[in-house]
């Protein structure tokens, strides 16, 4: 992919611009990608589908062609090539090929497509169905393709569903560095046919400090390599070198000085087995090592780094087709650099930090293209200290995740939460975020998560650019249900365009700031802000500046607003105050805030005993014009009556409150009902609600069981 790049599929192209005077999101490719949607084709087009479970949902722009025998999809070159990639499915169980034609004449290739590593089924993840449909099948054509020429796939018996085809110009095969070691020299065999697994075990030994040296070939590995340290493993090119083993590095603790490029490595894995370490490197490559111009594909990870990796760069490499994560730093990562990669198609989230029994460290994810991780999220950081995300493209996300996550979510302990400064910097996110089977309710493209303890951590995103999110924009939760605050955030510069719900979904409390976010054809608002629990407080958000077209807010926290439905007509004899976030200066037990808006008449909230004038604040949502307050306490006879002297308070900002109506006695009798009404002038408009009560003749503390606020009189 150009360095330059669209957000969009125009003319069938996934390309991404950035910002003015910012850096171009994603990597800069050696292919270009075109969509099968958007190609010449007698087959049908399937798609756009964001439902979990559907072969569209996992296609890239949510949408490809499904051939039965003798349809075809021709695609004409955007560039010149020699090579193509084929991301496709066909039925579960079934194998077959493709025919190529170039320019309408036949090849004499063709390209072997198979369901071998798809439908893949975790019925161990809360939430999963049976996914990972599609698969990557690649080709060198044999001739050069010019641009505006046409390469055309055809069914033969199978039924194909394509979705996008890379074309590359492959360059020639690199020759054998001066000094190095040859795994053919020890006995490799180039065929595939033989096991090489100790002629490269002989060639790592015999190259100390040196260079081993994959020719061009196919080599078999039975067992992975171990012991792997000062010393670089190089092949002749990702088309030319392959090595064919689902376990290639396997080791606790290395030295460090390990450089490995230039080759492909293919696995057999077609189920995701947690316990076993069918991964491309497993463990450490020790510190001040490299990865680069790799080509890796079919295992269950690409790389899960434990141990010392200090320094670490991982570079200019493609990760596909994995049933679980792309790349996972799994504790103790410092200094590590992720940047220039492509990653497609994987089973769990495609570039995550995990830090579990140390906090991954001064480590970044930079320039990076992600699609279609079918199974949690593009980007994740769990934990951490001073983490940068920077100009990262991730597109199709599915079901359990977002584009980009952070989250103190911990799995397992010992764990290390968010902490320092967390940069999410100058990344394109294009339909990403889904719904959330768990849940039950959507995640957004980029979401910000205190899963399980608060974010303490200055989270800083800016310069995002956020296209077709099929739900939200920005999410702040806390997604374990316990209610852990979302602090220290600010959203500085983003563009958002296409989001099907709200710009915003608030569902925890805390707080962020936005300045300069702009967003265009918002679906239903620009604001959802209903944090879980009800009781758990509010969420905040500071207007910063410069924000536009998002400034209205769902009316009805009791419902998910659908894709495009727009915001309700509220009904006008509604409780403004049922289920919005409530806050009080004090509660005594477990009589917290959030019982007087909860419905429940029995409920009830009790402010801290003995400490008049205590208060209780309601956050509306938006500014109404309320003109009666209902208030309550539990009807049962065993509440004697009782008189509470109450201010009625309001606010727009939630920062400057005036007095709405003045300190005044109400009388609460279980005789007619144990309520009051508070009748309010009819210049009142206010979003918070607050009650400031100063006495109660029945107990030494404030106390309500329903706040009702309503329009009417």
């Amino acid at each position: 992919m150009p360095a330059a790049m669209v957000v969009a599929l125009s003319a069938g192209l996934l390309t991404a611009t950035a910002p003015a005077a910012h850096a171009a999101a994603g990597a800069t490719l050696p292919f270009t990608s075109v969509e099968a949607e958007s190609a010449t084709t007698t087959g049908t087009k399937i798609g756009p589908d964001y439902t979990q479970g559907t072969l569209a949902s996992e296609a890239s722009g949510r949408q490809a062609v499904r051939l039965s025998a003798g349809q075809r999809v021709e695609f004409t070159l955007p560039r010149a090539a020699n090579a193509v990639n084929l991301v496709y499915s066909v039925p579960d169980g079934q194998s077959g090929s493709l025919d190529v034609y170039v320019n309408g004449t036949k090849i004499a290739k063709t390209l072997p497509v198979t369901s071998k590593y798809s439908y893949v089924d975790t019925g161990w993840i809360p939430g999963a169905k049976t996914h990972h449909f599609f698969d990557d099948a690649r080709l060198l054509l044999g001739q050069n393709v010019q641009q505006g020429d046409k390469v055309a796939f055809q069914a033969t018996g199978t039924q194909v569903t394509v979705d996008v085809a890379d074309f590359e110009q492959v360059g020639q095969a690199a020759s054998q560095p001066a000094g190095s070691v040859s795994v053919t020299s020890k006995g490799a065999d180039p065929s595939g046919n033989g096991d090489s697994t100790q002629a490269f075990r002989d060639a790592i030994a015999a190259a100390q400090g040196g260079t081993v040296w994959i020719p061009p070939g196919d080599y078999r590995l039975t067992s992975s390599l171990s012991g792997v340290q000062n010393v670089t493993l190089q092949g002749a090119g990702s088309w030319y070198s392959v090595v064919h083993t689902s376990r290639f590095i396997d080791q606790s603790s290395s030295s460090g000085n390990v450089h490995i490029k230039d080759f492909a490595v293919m696995g057999e894995v077609t189920e995701r087995v947690d316990s076993n370490p069918d991964n491309f490197v497993n463990g450490a490559l020790g510190p001040n090592s490299s990865v680069s111009g790799m080509w890796i594909q079919h295992m269950k990870v690409g790389l899960w780094l434990m141990g010392n990796n200090d320094n670490l760069v991982v570079e200019n490499s493609r990760i596909l087709d994995t049933t679980a994560d792309g790349l996972n730093l799994n504790g103790n990562a410092h200094g590590v650099r992720v940047r220039g990669n492509f990653l497609r198609n994987q089973g769990d989230d495609s570039l995550a930090m995990w830090s579990l029994n140390g906090a991954d460290s001064n480590s970044s994810f930079e320039n990076n293209t992600i699609s279609q991780p079918n199974l949690a999220n593009g980007i994740a950081i769990y934990g951490g200290t001073d983490i940068a995300v920077k100009n990262n493209l991730v597109s199709d996300t599915n079901a359990l995740g977002s584009g980009i996550a952070i989250s103190n979510q911990k799995f397992l302990d010992p764990f290390s939460p968010l902490a320092g400064t967390i940069t999410v910097d100058g990344n394109t996110l294009v339909r990403a975020g889904a719904m959330n089977p768990n849940w039950n309710h959507p995640m957004g493209a980029l979401r910000v998560d205190s899963y399980d303890s608060a974010i303490n951590a200055t989270v800083n995103i800016t310069n995002t650019t956020i296209t077709d999110s099929p739900y939200s924009a920005f999410e702040f939760v806390s997604g374990g249900g316990q209610g852990y605050p979302v602090r220290n955030v600010t959203v500085d510069g983003a563009t958002v365009k296409n989001t099907g719900t709200v710009v915003v979904q608030a569902e925890a409390q805390g707080a962020a700031t936005f300045r300069n976010v702009t967003a265009t054809a918002v679906g239903v608002a620009g604001v959802y802000n209903c944090p879980y629990p009800a009781s758990s407080g509010t969420f905040n958000l500071t207007d910063g500046g410069g924000n536009s077209g998002w400034s209205s807010t769902w009316s009805d926290c009791s419902s998910w607003p659908q894709p495009g439905q727009g915001n309700p007509d509220p009904d006008p004899g509604r409780n403004l105050a049922k289920g919005r976030p409530a806050s009080a200066t004090g509660s005594q037990d477990v009589y917290t805030p959030g019982k007087a808006v909860d419905g429940d008449a029995n409920s009830y909230w009790e402010s801290t005993n003995n400490a008049f004038p205590q208060s209780w604040t309601v956050d509306l949502g938006s500014s109404y014009a309320v003109r009666r307050l209902v208030l309550k306490l539990p009807p049962s006879s065993a509440w004697g009556a009782r008189t509470q002297t109450i201010t009625v308070l309001g606010s727009t900002d939630g920062s400057s409150y005036s007095t709405v109506v003045g300190s005044t006695g109400y009388r609460f009798d279980p005789a007619s009902g144990n309520t009051a009404t508070v009748s309010l002038p009819a210049s009142t408009n206010l979003r918070y609600l607050r009650l400031s009560v100063s006495a109660n003749t029945g107990w030494p503390a404030g106390q309500f069981s329903e706040v009702e606020a309503y329009l009417n009189n």
